[in-house]
């Protein structure tokens, strides 16, 4: 496996490990993260850069999962500047003391050593089982 696999895999032993900062560092300044569409973390549209995500994604988890939320990394696919990994996510929703474990595909696009854009295909519905949580609907964004 080459360099891009070895970076996404420090991106997710980082994240074991809950060395934000390390895993930031990964990231580009101008990083594009995409939660799956109306997953309970979602908000609406892509989150741009390591600060955005920090504070708008990876703060949340704590309230909604302690210090129970793993992903099982399966395979992973290089396929040039694009990682492509299949796992799971694991972990127990602290306000519904539900359990989460749900598949997940992450695809990370890297360019000059750093993480330029990542996505996430996951199941929202059973997120929305799972955490009470009501997905975000933008249907109705601006009306009323």
């Amino acid at each position: 496996m080459g360099g891009q696999v070895e970076l996404v895999r420090g991106l997710y032993d980082s994240f074991a490990q809950r060395d934000v900062a390390g895993m930031l560092g990964m990231l580009d300044p101008q990083v594009e993260w995409n939660q799956a569409e109306h997953v309970t973390l979602w908000p609406g549209g892509p989150v741009v850069g390591p600060d955005a995500v920090a504070g708008q994604v990876l703060a949340r988890f704590p309230e909604l999962f302690g210090d129970t939320f793993r992903i099982e990394v399966g395979r992973l696919h290089e396929c040039g500047d694009v990682v492509i990994m299949e796992g799971r996510y694991r972990a127990t929703v602290r306000p519904t003391g539900k359990d989460l474990d749900v598949q997940v595909v992450h695809v990370w696009d890297i360019a000059d050593g750093k993480v330029v854009r990542w996505q996430q295909y996951t199941d929202t519905w059973e997120f929305a089982e799972a955490t009470g949580i009501r997905p975000l609907d933008t249907s109705t964004a601006g009306a009323g």
